[in-house]
């Protein structure tokens, strides 16, 4: 089989992150987030529950606990919940951050405990939303080689904490390892990045397509890494956090110093949604 061309290599990774949306449990399937009160948290499909989950659910499953620190799932008299594919009445339960999440499942809907900085709160899939169906196809730029950017990656002496604004108005406190450095129209650029624990090097910018053409508090992208060892921006990949397809994200932007001041026309389009 003959070696693939770039353009078909951008398009099937188009192709996929489009799917991906769509997948079980995937953003499209997101239908809540409630952030806990300190105490017993109802949930059900009762309108009085404090965490409500979709009107096939039963009415009162039970309480989720949250003591400021942790939260503990004590099922309803007669009730028994699926956590991780083992039914129990009650469960200390591990957040979306721990090693294993600890997830509840019910009717083609679920739920997890998440964490962000001191606010706990429950993120709520229902795989049986239409959305997942009926949304449409993600839309992008044509693909232009030339935001095929050679790069170099220099870690900090010494990894730095930095902040980075999100979705609540705050600001969450990331460490960045280090930066990428490249050229574009005759000026010298850098970009600061955060390693993941397979070497990835995750980037979030913000560019001057963000006023008018793409998502508004910027995009994420994955810098590409060759086998030689050489690095490249491939701004065609560059894609739309979350929080463009769902309410229910908390999602994290490009910082201050990732802000670049020229049009990155590459990558995806935002059109919102009416």
């Amino acid at each position: 089989m003959p070696n693939k061309t770039y353009r078909q290599i951008i398009n099937e990774w188009r192709q996929e992150k489009n799917e991906t949306i769509r997948k079980e449990n995937g953003w499209l399937s997101l239908v809540g987030l409630c952030w806990l009160k300190l105490g017993r948290n109802k949930f059900g499909s009762d309108p009085k529950c404090e965490v409500q989950l979709p009107e096939r659910a039963p009415a009162m499953i039970g309480d989720l606990d949250f003591n400021g620190k942790s939260v503990t799932l004590h099922a309803a008299p007669n009730q028994t919940v699926n956590v991780n594919s083992k039914k129990t009445d009650f469960m200390i339960l591990q957040t979306d951050e721990a090693e294993k999440p600890s997830f509840i499942n019910l009717l083609d809907i679920q739920l997890v405990v998440i964490q962000r900085g001191n606010r706990f709160g429950v993120r709520i899939w229902d795989n049986q939303r239409e959305e997942r169906r009926s949304f449409p196809t993600r839309i992008w730029y044509e693909i232009d080689e030339n935001f095929r950017i050679p790069t170099t990656y220099t870690p900090y002496a010494r990894p730095k904490m930095a902040y980075f604004p999100n979705l609540s108005g705050e600001k969450s406190e990331i460490l960045v390892e280090g930066y990428l450095a490249f050229e574009f129209g005759g000026n010298h650029y850098q970009l600061d990045v955060n390693k993941e624990e397979d070497n990835a090097l995750f980037i979030r910018f913000w560019d001057l397509t963000s006023k008018d053409e793409t998502y508004r508090t910027g995009r994420y992208l994955y810098a590409d890494q060759e086998k030689d060892g050489s690095i490249f921006i491939d701004f065609n990949k560059a894609y739309s956090p979350p929080c463009a397809f769902t309410d229910f994200a908390t999602c994290v932007f490009a910082p201050e110093q990732n802000h670049l001041d020229f049009k990155v026309t590459a990558g995806e389009i935002y059109q919102p949604q009416q």
